[in-house]
């Protein structure tokens, strides 16, 4: 495994980052947790150590199952633990919220329900729009001082957005969607935090599954990828056209197409960490050779080419 230090952080993290979200059942249905468990630990056998969750993963629920889990096999010590918050879903209605009340109390729910004294990286999930940078960066700055939380990231935010938390408090960490389709923080996002030494973690490296590279022409998606576009009809089989042009590019690298997606993803200087939704300890261990070296330049030109051809015309075909 290799490893890179997390922006101007203390923490020096796995370049593959075991992620929770498989873990929220409106996306996803529900996951095995047998299965899932048993991926934590052969993830600690292949030397990961960072995971991310999110306070919004199934309401809690995913950061329940890993804090029972990390107690059970007293594995906190093994991972640098990332977190997220900004939906409210105490009361009957789901919304954003950033306020200094709701940061505190959030911390404090998110910290009982791993099971630890302290989050390595906690991460505003989205802009909230009703809530002054100042006051979230305020309660953010007392969770550190109170030493509940070591450091502070953002996700989803554009490069205006970061800047305006930067004002008030150390933002060290930028969690964005990124992968062969959708390579929108190339433009803006990458450069600043290229910058101002600001880590990055994308999220959906193999776009919700659809760049594993092991779906069929008569693939029927029954979760929320059946809402989406780029997964059904004549635009779902242009995407599964160009990865088979992807497959000719990864077998001379001995690569499968999800290890060259994912390694496309850690080869940009702006990457530190890629966050790889995992189920079974297969799936970790399918994962892990992407982190092994870079892509050729030659070859990540290529590659990210042939997608973005792709992309165009499967949009077209909507």
């Amino acid at each position: 495994m290799q490893y890179i230090q997390l922006g101007k952080t203390d923490l020096i993290v796995s370049r593959i980052c075991f992620g929770c979200w498989q873990l929220s059942p409106r996306f996803w249905g529900k996951v095995p947790l047998g299965p899932w468990r048993r991926a934590i630990d052969r993830a600690v056998e292949l030397g990961v150590n960072f995971i991310d969750t999110a306070g919004a993963y199934g309401e809690g629920y995913a950061e329940e199952c890993l804090g029972d889990y990390l107690k059970k096999r007293k594995l906190r010590d093994k991972f640098f633990i990332a977190t997220k918050f900004y939906w409210n879903f105490k009361g009957k209605a789901r919304y954003p919220e950033t306020t200094y009340a709701f940061t505190i109390s959030e911390c404090e729910d998110s910290l009982r329900r791993l099971k630890t004294d302290r989050i390595d990286l906690f991460q505003i999930h989205a802009w909230d729009p009703l809530t002054r940078p100042e006051e979230t960066a305020a309660a953010l700055a007392r969770l550190k001082q109170e030493g509940k939380i070591r450091w502070v990231g953002v996700s989803n935010l554009n490069v205006e957005q970061i800047a305006m938390y930067r004002q008030f408090i150390d933002v060290e960490c930028h969690q964005p969607h990124y992968n062969l389709l959708a390579r929108e923080p190339e433009e803006r996002e990458f450069p600043y935090c290229l910058q101002h030494r600001i880590g990055v973690i994308p999220y959906s490296p193999l776009y919700r599954g659809l760049l594993t590279g092991k779906y069929a022409r008569d693939q029927q998606f029954t979760d929320s990828r059946a809402n989406y576009g780029l997964y059904t009809g004549r635009a779902f089989h242009r995407i599964l056209d160009a990865l088979d042009e992807l497959k000719a590019i990864a077998k001379p690298l001995k690569l499968t197409v999800a290890q060259l997606a994912i390694r496309w993803v850690l080869t940009h200087p702006a990457v530190t960490s890629a966050i790889v939704g995992i189920k079974t300890p297969e799936h970790i261990e399918s994962i892990v050779p992407a982190a092994d070296a870079p892509l050729p330049a030659p070859t990540w030109h290529q590659t990210a080419e042939i997608m973005q051809k792709a992309r165009e015309e499967a949009e077209a075909m909507e």
